[in-house]
């Protein structure tokens, strides 16, 4: 399990996304930690146009499986934009907080509970959809309600408010 932690700490996004692990130190919340992030700026906005950012930035603590920029790329030309618009805050509040989980999760719990549980560990998103981890190799990877597959590509970042997981891949509710 040791290996597996270390595997999980040490992977790098794909490009040049790094976090600083000391992301909560000063205070500084997850959209703080996010913010002070430039591969998080799609999330950055998109939380914004969802009027999230008091409620990420409140006490929590939450676990954040946190889209890179490069993950909103892979999504269908449009999709980004179509989701920042007014008209689909419902639509863009149901995906951001299907990204979030109520408590605080490190990369070791996850792992235990996906060995505990025959190899896949059911997560109830605070948007009320679910989430699959399991375990590819040394990665953890969640699949969605539609069948889409992220890759956890950093895990562990400190907030004062919770903990980020970076993963490759947008998870979308049904």
């Amino acid at each position: 399990m040791k290996k597996v932690m270390i595997a999980l700490m040490t992977v790098a996004v794909t490009g040049s996304a790094v976090f600083a692990n000391n992301g909560g130190k000063d205070g500084e919340t997850i959209v703080g930690v996010a913010a002070g992030n430039k591969d998080f700026s799609t999330l950055v906005a998109a939380v914004k146009a969802a009027d999230l950012v008091e409620t990420l930035s409140s006490e929590g603590p939450f676990t954040v499986f946190a889209p890179t920029n490069d993950a909103f790329a892979k999504l269908p030309a449009g999709t980004v934009d179509g989701l920042l618009k007014p008209e689909a805050k419902g639509t863009l509040t149901a995906v951001l907080t299907y990204h979030v989980v109520a408590g605080e999760f490190k990369a070791a719990a996850v792992i235990e509970a996906i060995k505990k549980n025959k190899g896949k560990f059911e997560i109830t998103t605070v948007q009320g959809g679910k989430l699959i981890a399991s375990l590819k190799g040394k990665n953890v990877i969640l699949t969605d309600e539609k069948g889409n597959v992220a890759t956890v590509v950093i895990a562990d970042v400190a907030a004062s408010n919770g903990v980020i997981h970076a993963i490759d891949t947008v998870v979308m509710p049904k």
